[in-house]
């Protein structure tokens, strides 16, 4: 069974990183959504186009290596999330990646502190575990 603790006391910070930028598309997405079929339907075909690149990219060398299935779904979210964020946020006054609503930045930024806080907490109570 899935312990959330256990995953958060073992979390790296490269995968915090990762799931602060998911958390920070996850409001964009709340805030913006636009059920129109053709932006998602775009954005996962660029998903697919992308990933099997990265993947190839990856996969590709003398020895093969090979991938396990996160990093392989990585390959795939990270194209999809780009391209739908940018679709969802075009004229609508973003800097760079930024909203011009501070309230948005704010709530992204406040769930990734508290995952943050959350893992530091599960690192603490499964180290003297």
């Amino acid at each position: 069974m899935l312990n959330p603790l256990r995953y958060l006391a073992t979390l790296s910070a490269g995968r915090y990183v990762l799931w602060c930028y998911f958390i920070w598309w996850t409001v964009v997405v709340v805030r913006y959504f636009d059920p129109n079929p053709q932006l998602w339907s775009t954005s996962l075909g660029i998903s697919i186009i992308v990933g099997i690149a990265l993947t190839v990219n990856a996969t590709s060398g003398s020895s093969g290596p090979k991938l396990q299935i996160w990093p392989t779904v990585r390959f795939f979210m990270a194209p999809f999330c780009v391209s739908s964020f940018s679709a969802l946020v075009k004229g609508r006054g973003f800097f760079l990646v930024f909203s011009p609503d501070w309230r948005e930045m704010a709530a992204a930024a406040g769930i990734c502190a508290t995952l943050g806080m959350l893992t530091l907490v599960a690192h603490k109570t499964f180290r003297t575990a």
